[in-house]
This record gives structure tokens, C-alpha cells and sequence, in this order.
């Protein structure tokens, strides 16, 4: 297939060179000259093999801040990870339409090679596509044919898996000027040369390595920098971001989210500010104070600022890190920070004083709409709080909010935009969060459609209880507490007490002018993809139960959907390539639920489907889910049921559920394993075979006397549930 050649980028120059021309002669000189440049270049091009490593070098290298903004005329290219610089994720292509999408067919699927989470948005250039998989593992694809040109593997420690609260994810890259940019999941930045895979550069990210730090975002680029978060407030990490310049790798700036240790100089005023809505009883240094931005950052290029959304705190219970109280500054918040030096501007905190894991983290849309009759700069939120939020983005001011879930934390906000709380949310008793910890949305992408007026959000209910602690250590290995061996610190007990609250999955088109639902679509189960929406008038999803569906965006009527293999939790793009527009999707089941749950039969690898209008292409065979029914067999000592339950809580529960009641997801169930395995468990303990597929060992963690505890937990559950 042959495509003309791209003229769009050089015609932008014309006006910049003869304005600098002042005479007729020197006029006409120059536009001879561009003329024979233009004729030369466009000869060149035609004659580059498009898939090869100088087509690739030359559209790559094209891509900057100013091509990212004019690609938004025509949403040829998904050159970022958001379509654009306000991560609307809505293509103005209209190819693919409600007319015509019920004839979507694959035209082509990619392994990935994996099995654990893929939650990255393909980004495409001129046909070649950028899609991470689990383990940051990038790999460079030819949309014209599904071909690999190359992949690359960071290398990360598969032993240091456990370090991330939820799954060994990447959410996707950045290309700026002939480079690609990944986070790899052991907090390196890395650039990439586009064209081969070959390594540039490469720079820690890390404060210290005493925390478990890790990133799973995706960078963000412009204006010759590069900019990162962490995640770890589970595990008792302070957060900040940085920002690098995309040429040499250097830093050149970088912004605390919380304040560090008030005995220490703070870094700025901002942080100083901070520090005074901080119980310094609680030392929270100790305990990192959390705030990690691991996902969400956008940049507005008119005003020259960048917005980061911020994490939880560490630990989750304010009561153990704040006793006194306070806001605890700049917690779960939206920050506008100057893109040039990094310096704070404005904050809104979305939940002040976060207490339940409310994080600020889940991607955020810049938009320009119509309130009140007057035009507003404003920011479209939906955090893990159940509120969704309408923010001014040129000064932070709050504007509106409205609870998108039943929420039994607050009754809404006040005209400040304070939440008006629910003094039980914070008592010391046992309470059903809702929303719990997992969000009413999560980091699944949202997507906003400015010819509907609507934002297309997947919203979701994951029931969890929480009991108070009185107190916590740090990195204790107690016993009981969640996660506890492997590092976490929430200062709650969680599910102590059965929740009450179902569950739910559900996409919703939200008005956010109106702050109403305008239609939504139910689904079996939680965690449920992101969207994608279209000028064709249509929503793209993927669900947790295995398929990729297309709505119509007004109405919400079901158009199309195809089966996947596995659950979907990313977002799909859509691009032109050779004037014909494409929709890809990346699938793999994970993510901090997907862990341990799953609704599908189905376990394929994570996979890239591409669909065009009269696909042909087969679907890859799919995988059964493997299971060996509920365990049975392994000889215990029921004295040994509780303690092995409370040692099971603190080192297993977090990835693999609990035995026989949960089904696993992409780490098999213990309640479904082969007798002979939990017979042998402390050879998978200690130094195990799984070690390379993201399995810790437990040695000087866990005693063998503790794997026989652990062993009476499993079988002693499974016995439990098993039907008279």
C-alpha cells in the first residue's frame, strides 16, 4: 500500500519564513526554494518503505508539542496517550460511524507474550504503533500488517513484583522527536531510539530504594521534557514528579506531592504551606505520607501549565496519620504546576483529609465548556471518591460536583466545594466504604465526546470493609494485616466484617454540565475498560467478561461487539492509515482486582486486536481458563486454621484471593491448584519456580512452620465451602 505524502508539518513553516522576507525578489527566492524542498522531500518520502527504519525515523521524529496540538484537526495519528494534550480520547475521524460499525471486522491480532495486566492505549504514528505490555515491555508494531518491527524488555527484577500494590502494569508511552519514552516498573525512565528499539538513555527515578517504589503510568512529553510519577503509598512512600529533558535525560525539575520531614529545610513554599495541615504526631514521614501521582497528568499548552491528580495517603487511616486531623495537604487533589519549572500554582483537593483510599489519581479531561452561558477552561474529574467534578483549570476554583455512585461517605459538597461528610465514614467502628477503596472509578480511561456534550466513565462498585487500627508499624509483618508481608501499611483491617454492598460494573454517559447520567449500559461484573469515543457518533469498550462493544453515543444503543479472550481493561485508539480508519484495542485481564477475580471462563495471553470495516481475519484460537477444581486431599491440623489464616492475609491474600470463594484471575486461585502443589507449598514459598513470572520468595519472611499454618487455611476453606 502506497499513501501520499504528508504535507501538513512543513506547509506550517511557510508563514514563519517569509515573514522575515522584506524584499519582492527575496520573496519570490524563497518560495522557489520551498517549492523545490517541498517536491524534494515529498519524493523522498515515496520513495521510504513505510513500515521501515527511515519512515519510521522521519514520521517519529516529527512529533512534538506543536504536531501533537494540529493533530487534533484531523485525528489522523493517536500520537499520545490520550489522543491529545486534554486526553478527551475523541477522534474527530468519522469513517467508522453508526451506519456502518456493525461491519467491523479484525483485520489483524499481536501477542504480546504475556500474561499478567495490559492497561495501555495504543499510540500510533503514520501506521507504526507503540503498545506496552505487563513487565514495561514495549513493543513497536506495523498497523499496516500487524508485523513486529521490534520489542524491548527493560529487564525488570520478575522476583520484585510483590513492590507494586497492583499488578506488574504499564499503562503506555510517550513519543517526542524520534524517541519513545517508557516507565519501567523498577522506576527507570527510559528513551528509545523509534526506529530500532534501541536504548538512548536511561535515568532512576528513585528518592531511595528503601521504599517500594514503583511506576506503572505512562509518561507524558512536550516541550522538550519528559514527565514521571510513582506509585506506593501503600507502602509507605512519599510521592512527587519530575520532569526530564527528552534530549540528555537530565532533570529538570521536580514537585513533592506531601511534605517530608518538617526537622529537614522544605523544598519550597508550597510544601512549607502543606506541612501546616499535617499532625506531626503522627510522623508522617516516617510513614512516606503517600500522595503518589501514578497515573493521571495532562498538560494545557495556552496557559503553559501541567495538572497532576495525587494519591492516598499512607496509610489510608487518617486517625493513625494525622491524629489531630487536618487536610493533609496536597492528599488526593488536583495540582496545576508551571510546565517550565515545575513550580506549584493552584491545588483543589477533591477529599480533604483522605481517610478510605480515595485517590485523585484516574485521568482527568481538559475541555472547554458552556456554563451558565458563558464559556469556561475546566477540568472533567471522576476520582475513586464517587463524586464527579467540574473544576476550573485556570485558577483551580471549584465549580461544581455530584455523586455519579451512591456514596455513603458524604452528602455531597458545599458551595466552597467542601465535602459535607458522614461523621461514621471517619468513627472507629467497622464501615462499609462506598465507594470502597477500589473507586468508583479507577484508572480506566474516560473519555469526552464535545458533539454529545457527554463524558463516557466506567464506573464500578467493589464492596470492602474497613476496621479502624489503633495503631501502625511500619512494614510490620504482623500477622492479619493486609498485605502486611509484603510491606503494606493501610492502618486498616479489611473485610473483618462481610460487606454489605454489592457489587456492580456499569459504562455511564455523565452530563457534566448538568451533572446527570444521560444513558448507561449494565455489565455482569466490576472493572470493565476504558473508552474511547469518535466523531462517527459511537463509544468503544471493553469489558471484564471478554468482549469489545461500540454504542451509539447519544443513545447508548448496543451497535456491535466481537469476543476478546480474556477480560478488557484498556482503552482503545483509532487512526488513519492509508485512508482507512482502524479502531485497536490491546486486551489482557489484571490490574489490582484482576489479580484475584475474574467473570470470564477464558485466560488468553494479552493480545492487540485491530478492526477496520470488512475485516476478514480470523480470531486466535482462545484459552480455557485453568483449573483443577476445588482442592481436596491435603491432610492438616484444624488447630491450625486460624493462625494460618491471619500469616495467609498478611502474605498471599493481596494476589491471590481467597481459596475456593474467589476464582483467581491472572494468579491462579490456591483453592484451585493440584493437591500436590499445597502438599509441596514451601517449595513455591522458598526460592520457587515461579520467581521469573512475578512470585516473591518468602525466605526470611515466612518459616516453614508458617507454610504448614498456611497449607490448613487453604484446605480448611476449601473443605468449608464445599457443597454438602
Amino acid at each position: 500500500m502506497t499513501r501520499s505524502p504528508r504535507v501538513d508539518s512543513a506547509c506550517s513553516f511557510f508563514p514563519k519564513a517569509t515573514a522575515s522576507l522584506h524584499r519582492p525578489a527575496r520573496l519570490a527566492q524563497a518560495v522557489i526554494a520551498f517549492g523545490l524542498g517541498l517536491a524534494l522531500s515529498a519524493g523522498s518520502a515515496s520513495a521510504q518503505t513505510k513500515g521501515s527504519a527511515d519512515h519510521i525515523k522521519a514520521v517519529t521524529s516529527a512529533v512534538d508539542s506543536a504536531s501533537i496540538k494540529s493533530n487534533t484537526a484531523t485525528s489522523n495519528d493517536w500520537p499520545t496517550i490520550g489522543l491529545d494534550y486534554g486526553e478527551t480520547r475523541f477522534s474527530k475521524l468519522n469513517q467508522i460511524n453508526t451506519d456502518n460499525v456493525k461491519k467491523l471486522g479484525l483485520v489483524w491480532s499481536y501477542s504480546l507474550d504475556s500474561s499478567r495486566g495490559v492497561e495501555a492505549t495504543p499510540v500510533v504514528v503514520d501506521g507504526i504503533m507503540y503498545q506496552t505490555a505487563s513487565w514495561s515491555v514495549v513493543h513497536a508494531i506495523d498497523a499496516r500488517t500487524g508485523k513486529k518491527i521490534w520489542s524491548f524488555d527493560p529487564g525488570v527484577d520478575r522476583e520484585k513484583g510483590y513492590k507494586g500494590c497492583c499488578d506488574v502494569v504499564n499503562r503506555g508511552v510517550a513519543v517526542y522527536k524520534g524517541k519513545v519514552f517508557v516507565a519501567a516498573y523498577d522506576g527507570r525512565l527510559i528513551a528509545l531510539d523509534a526506529a530500532t528499539g534501541a536504548k538512548v538513555w536511561e535515568k532512576d527515578t528513585l528518592i531511595d530504594h528503601d521504599h517500594s517504589y514503583t511506576i506503572t503510568g505512562a509518561p507524558r512529553a512536550f516541550n522538550g521534557k519528559v514527565v514521571i510519577g510513582q506509585g506506593g503509598a501503600e507502602y509507605g512512600a512519599r510521592g512527587y514528579v519530575t520532569a526530564y529533558d527528552t534530549e540528555t535525560g537530565n532533570q529538570a525539575w521536580r514537585w513533592f506531592t506531601v511534605p517530608g520531614d518538617p526537622s529537614k529545610p522544605f523544598e519550597d513554599a508550597s510544601m512549607e504551606a502543606a506541612a501546616k495541615t499535617w499532625d506531626p504526631a503522627g510522623k508522617y514521614w516516617l510513614n512516606g505520607g503517600g500522595g503518589t501521582p501514578w497515573d493521571t497528568m495532562t498538560y494545557d499548552p495556552d496557559l503553559n501549565l501541567v495538572f497532576i491528580g495525587t494519591g492516598n495517603g499512607s496509610p489510608w487511616n487518617r486517625n493513625v496519620r494525622s491524629p489531630s486531623g487536618g487536610d493533609n495537604l496536597y492528599l488526593a487533589s488536583l495540582v496545576a504546576l508551571n510546565a517550565d519549572t515545575g513550580q506549584y500554582v493552584w491545588h483543589y483537593q477533591e477529599t480533604p483529609g483522605d481517610h478510605w483510599d480515595y485517590t485523585s489519581t484516574q485521568p482527568m479531561i481538559l475541555a472547554d465548556i458552556t456554563i451558565d452561558g458563558a464559556p469556561r477552561k475546566v477540568i472533567l474529574h471522576a476520582p475513586k471518591n464517587g463524586f464527579f467534578f467540574v473544576i476550573d483549570r485556570t485558577n483551580g476554583k471549584f465549580i461544581s460536583a455530584k455523586n455519579f455512585v451512591d456514596v455513603n461517605w458524604a452528602t455531597g459538597y458545599d458551595a466552597n466545594g467542601r465535602p459535607i461528610e458522614v461523621p461514621a465514614a471517619r468513627g472507629d467502628a467497622p464501615y462499609d466504604s462506598i465507594p470502597g477503596p477500589f473507586g468508583a472509578h479507577n484508572w480506566h480511561p474516560m473519555s469526552y465526546n464535545p458533539q454529545t456534550g457527554l463524558v463516557y466513565l466506567p464506573a464500578q462498585g467493589v464492596p470492602l470493609n474497613l476496621t479502624p487500627e489503633k495503631s501502625v508499624v511500619q512494614n510490620a509483618a504482623t500477622p492479619g494485616k493486609f498485605g502486611g508481608t509484603t510491606g503494606w501499611n493501610v492502618g486498616f483491617v479489611l473485610n473483618g466484617e462481610p460487606p454489605k454492598a454489592p457489587a456492580f460494573g456499569r459504562l455511564l454517559a455523565w452530563d457534566p454540565v448538568k451533572q446527570k447520567e444521560a444513558w448507561r449500559a449494565e455489565y455482569v461484573a466490576p472493572w470493565n475498560g476504558g473508552t474511547l469515543t469518535t466523531a462517527g457518533n459511537l463509544v468503544f469498550q471493553g469489558t471484564a467478561d471478554g468482549r469489545f462493544i461500540a454504542y451509539n453515543a447519544t443513545s447508548g444503543e448496543k451497535l456491535w461487539e466481537t469476543p476478546t479472550g480474556t477480560g478488557v481493561v484498556a482503552a482503545a485508539s483509532t487512526y488513519m492509515v492509508d485512508g482507512t480508519q482502524y479502531v485497536s484495542v490491546a486486551v489482557g485481564w489484571g490490574g489490582v482486582f484482576g489479580i484475584s477475580q475474574r467473570v470470564t471462563e477464558l485466560q488468553s495471553p494479552g493480545t492487540v486486536y485491530t478492526f477496520a470495516v470488512d475485516g476478514k481475519a480470523p480470531l486466535p484460537n482462545f484459552v480455557k481458563y485453568q483449573t483443577e477444581g476445588l482442592l481436596a486431599g491435603v491432610k492438616y491440623d484444624p488447630k491450625d486454621v486460624p493462625d494460618g489464616t491471619a500469616i495467609y492475609v498478611a502474605a498471599c491474600a493481596t494476589c491471590h484471593g481467597v481459596p475456593g470463594v474467589d476464582k483467581g484471575g491472572n494468579v491462579r486461585n490456591l483453592g484451585y491448584v493440584s493437591p500436590e502443589t499445597i502438599t509441596n507449598l514451601k517449595d513455591f514459598v522458598f526460592k520457587g519456580p515461579f520467581r521469573d513470572q512475578g512470585m516473591p520468595d518468602f525466605s526470611g519472611k515466612l518459616t516453614e512452620a508458617d507454610v504448614v499454618k498456611i497449607q490448613a487455611f487453604i484446605q480448611g476453606t476449601a473443605d468449608a465451602i464445599r457443597p454438602k
